[in-house]
């Protein structure tokens, strides 16, 4: 069990006593009715008035792994249906999964939902009123809900041991036939499951499934119906660790956290009948599906967690902006209408406005990495140009980044915030983030150049140019376009071959071989800093 305690999130041993309970539950002639609820469970979920109630979402990840697009984007289109509606987007954390349960991977993905401004209403960090919201500290609410469906035949143990569910497999295999279970256990007589019982033998608790078609309204797919008894057998609901299955905890979570609409990956809509089915065991309404297509990689394969270049981690690393990213993903799988496309930077309130269920495609949609590439240079402009505090804190993360790059010339360096400023207005139609900004092509934007006696051209012609930019008259405009006309003409004037001046220029300006034009550097670094590099070039070489 995992408990909150300041707001982290602590292991413990699975609690005593679930498993020990379930075996003196009574065992009785069970009977199951997947279409006709039971009188004895009171539907209590608040979906039963749905035209009066709160729209209440929830993203239920399971700790196994880090947040990827995949993960971000269903996060995201929950939180925008929510805040649409007026309504609750609720963060639980289901671990379920002992084998596969990742230490810290819980908080990582809630600190990865507050940097994409995805903030929960509900979560097991803040709490709520219908909490607790992290699986292992539901166990009371599972084994009560568990004896129910025992006690009313429509669930039963399992006593089948590892070895014959694979023999199961190998031999619909070998038939061609699709693997699943036979049902065995759920003949077994009252005392032949009491002598199990009795000598402890190990055992799961399955869901008796109905062999009728299944149909529900996928929000975004339309009609579905599914015989889901004749691809799979009875599924466990309790796994012989006293662990609920996802399919089980999930459902009964969903009802008591009271969850209108669940939106989720398209890969999910296979068990979605699964889960009605145990909605109605108990009682209680299901709330509306609506599933997700896939997103997928460039070349069209799937997104996994394993992948690097797809987890928040490297977004955040490689200087992406948290809305630059959720509008990367916005842009698989739709959702929006063409309004959206007139914005060149959409904020989130921007996306809640938009957001519709009925314009999210059915159909997968691959990444396109300069849309990324795109949505960053938008937002980093839109920070700089309409919020003054923004723009002040990127000024300081450059400031940072280039103190941290450069810190072997940390004497040289020009970090100056107007010049920090200039640079990034200079840069916006340049680069894709702000780390390309100490990138070693763009070096010479902070660092002086380091000394070279190397002689190129004479020394009093550096000078003479340096004093001619130096003058209005000579240069009105200090200008990428009128830089270039003085050059040349410069070159002419004074009988020098126009290449041998711009590799002098490039070398007393940055000492790179290669990196912006020479006008070009002129021009960001600005009248007074480039004369006062060319004098030192002149210098040097006296």
């Amino acid at each position: 069990m995992r408990y909150v305690i300041s707001g982290t999130l602590r292991r413990t041993c699975l609690p005593v006593g679930f498993l020990s309970a379930l075996r003196t539950s009574s065992v009785g002639c069970w009977r199951f009715y997947c279409d006709k609820p039971s009188g004895k469970t009171k539907t209590t979920s608040a979906a039963t008035t749905s035209n009066e109630q709160e729209v209440r979402v929830r993203f239920a990840p399971s700790p196994t792994g880090y947040m990827h697009l995949g993960g971000l984007r269903t996060a995201l289109y929950n939180y925008l249906y929510a805040k649409a509606h007026g309504g609750k987007f609720v963060l639980r954390i289901e671990d379920t999964d002992r084998e596969r349960f990742v230490e810290g991977a819980a908080e990582k993905m809630y600190a990865d939902l507050k940097w994409a401004g995805i903030e929960p209403d509900e979560d097991p960090y803040k709490g709520g009123p219908n909490g607790p919201y992290t699986q292992s500290q539901r166990y009371e609410i599972y084994k009560r809900e568990v004896k129910k469906l025992m006690e009313d035949g429509r669930a039963y143990y399992c006593f089948c041991t590892e070895r014959r569910l694979e023999l199961l497999r190998k031999e619909a295999l070998r038939l061609r036939q699709v693997p699943k279970y036979d049902n065995k256990c759920r003949h077994l007589t009252p005392g032949q499951i009491a002598e199990r019982l009795a000598k402890n033998d190990k055992f799961c608790i399955r869901f008796k499934l109905d062999s009728k078609g299944d149909e529900f309204n996928d929000l975004i797919y339309g009609k579905i119906v599914y015989f889901i008894a004749q691809q799979e057998g009875d599924p466990v609901i309790i796994k012989s660790d006293g662990y609920p299955t996802y399919h089980f905890a999930n459902v009964v979570d969903d009802h008591y956290m009271r969850i209108t609409h669940v939106l989720r990956g398209v890969e999910w809509q296979i068990s979605t009948p699964k889960h009605i089915q145990l909605f109605h065991a108990f009682g209680w309404r299901p709330p509306q599906y609506a599933h997700l297509p896939l997103i997928m990689n460039p070349n069209g394969s799937k997104l996994s967690k394993r992948q690097g270049d797809v987890q928040l981690e490297h977004y955040r690393n490689n200087g992406v902006f948290p809305q630059a990213l959720l509008n990367y993903v916005t842009q698989s799988g739709g959702g929006f209408g063409r309004e959206l496309l007139d914005i060149e930077a959409p904020q989130m309130t921007d996306l809640i406005q938009q957001f519709e269920l009925k314009k999210i495609n059915a159909n997968s949609s691959r990444l396109n990495p300069e849309l990324l590439k795109h949505f960053n240079r938008a937002e980093i402009r839109y920070k700089l140009q309409t919020d003054p505090a923004a723009a002040e804190r990127i000024v300081l993360e450059v400031t940072e980044m280039v103190r941290k790059e450069f810190s072997k010339d940390v004497k040289n360096l020009q970090l100056n915030p107007e010049h920090v400023r200039d640079v990034l207005n200079w840069s916006l139609p340049r680069i894709d983030s702000l780390q390309d900004l100490v990138k070693s092509k763009l070096s010479f934007l902070w660092v002086l150049p380091k000394p070279t006696k190397e002689k190129i051209i004479d020394s009093d012609i550096l000078a003479v140019l340096a004093k001619n930019l130096a003058t209005e008259a000579e240069v009105p405009e200090f200008n990428k376009s009128e830089l270039s006309r003085f050059i040349k003409a410069f070159a002419e004037r004074n009988h020098l071959a126009f290449e041998k001046l711009m590799k002098a220029l490039r070398s007393g300006l940055s000492g790179l071989q290669e990196g912006p034009s020479v006008p070009e550097m002129m021009e960001i670094l600005g009248r007074e800093k480039t004369v006062e590099r060319i004098e030192l070039a002149a210098g040097r070489q006296k």
